[in-house]
């Protein structure tokens, strides 16, 4: 900027002379501002004393287990292939040996193995209660009792059914059912009609094959 006379001159450093004294008034300003700046830190530092950072204990990520699936499907498959595998209409009557007390026995079996039964020679693992229970629900929990039990390797088994004496004309209705739904089962070698002691003609015992 070039000044053409005194008088321009004399403008010329006055404008000058102000931009220096705003750059100094900034300048002072920011100084303070930081000074100030400064002090609350210390201040605080002063207040809060001497400090450590606090010790953190090693962490561990912990990974759930998810739970194991259920099987909802197999379960209705197999029940299924139950309800369809045992007919409420198979004919025992020509499969079960009349004697002193009812028996049945597979083909190939020996008559031995009937009247160890009825002997009481083979202990009594576990039993199943359809007293009481409606033809479709004793022939699924009999289904399933029978391969549960077969799958865990007991050979000896008492079902109860019930003598009837609560059913119209005091007929036992689950009798023949349970006869008929044991025979169908591959499982089962044999039953007799349990003794006195452990349900009479309300019961009958059990054998099935090894499953191994």
């Amino acid at each position: 900027m070039k000044a053409k006379s005194l008088q321009d001159l004399q403008g010329i450093q006055q404008s000058l002379a102000q931009a220096r004294a705003r750059k100094q008034a900034q300048e002072a300003a920011r100084i303070e501002a930081e000074r100030q700046a400064q002090a609350e830190k210390n201040l605080f530092a002063r207040a809060a004393g001497r400090v450590q950072p606090l010790a953190v204990p090693p962490r561990v990520a912990l990974v759930r287990e998810l739970p194991p699936p259920v099987p909802v499907q197999l379960k209705l498959d197999e029940r299924r292939v139950l309800q369809e595998a045992l007919s409420d209409e198979f004919d025992t009557s020509t499969l079960l040996d009349v004697d002193d007390a009812l028996s049945y026995r597979r083909p190939g079996v020996g008559a031995d193995v009937t009247r160890k039964l009825r002997r009481g020679d083979w202990s009594i693992q576990r039993e199943i209660d359809l007293h009481g229970l409606r033809r479709d629900d004793a022939r699924e929990a009999l289904g399933e009792f029978i391969r549960e039990a077969y799958r865990q390797g007991l050979r000896c088994l008492r079902v109860v059914h019930g003598k009837g004496l609560g059913s119209p004309g005091k007929t036992p209705v689950l009798k023949g059912k349970v006869q008929g739904w044991l025979v169908q089962k591959n499982e089962v070698m044999a039953f007799v009609q349990a003794r006195a002691s452990e349900g009479g003609a309300g019961a009958l015992v059990v054998l099935l094959k090894p499953s191994a």
